[in-house]
């Protein structure tokens, strides 16, 4: 299954970089793929960072269709291998990256960054990862997932920013 995801994310990556071309900023892997935990049934968790987009959500997801078709065909046959493997992607403009996201909470500890205009978003999760630290935040692992603890010495009425 490593090799098919590779190859997924191979394929995948050319074909995000045809579609953004200059625009595109950052692509980076997450999810149980970032952890290498993912199985035959996990979806490939995938944020995409580019300039001038398209407001609002579904018109950036109907762009990405673009994207998705072109990949139709190995993703058809990885299921006859018995990999039944989605694409979920995020589609975020440098400005809205930088105002942070819950979601990119375990993308601190688990992102495989594949495309990095400048460091973006190296930068972006380094200043989060800064902020983790001095808020004494602990990832913990409960049953099947993880979860944060933001702020353990947290006081009722108390107001923090991440």
């Amino acid at each position: 299954m490593d090799t098919a995801v590779k190859e997924l994310e191979k394929r995948l990556l050319a074909e995000i970089k045809a579609l953004y071309g200059k625009r595109l900023v950052s692509v980076v892997v997450f999810g149980s793929a970032g952890q290498g935990t993912q199985r035959c049934d996990s979806d490939l968790d995938v944020l995409v960072g580019a300039d001038r987009l398209p407001r609002g959500r579904m018109k950036r997801v109907e762009e990405f269709s673009i994207v998705e078709n072109r990949i139709e065909p190995f993703l058809k046959s990885l299921q006859q291998a018995g990999i039944a493997t989605d694409l979920s992607p995020v589609i975020k403009s440098p400005e809205e990256a930088e105002k942070g996201s819950p979601l990119f909470l375990d993308m601190v500890e688990d992102a495989r960054i594949l495309v990095d205009r400048n460091g973006f978003f190296k930068a972006v999760l380094k200043r989060l990862r800064c902020r983790l630290e001095k808020l004494g935040a602990r990832r913990i692992w409960m049953g099947n997932a993880w979860y944060w603890d933001l702020k353990p010495d947290y006081k009722p009425g108390e107001c923090f920013e991440l």
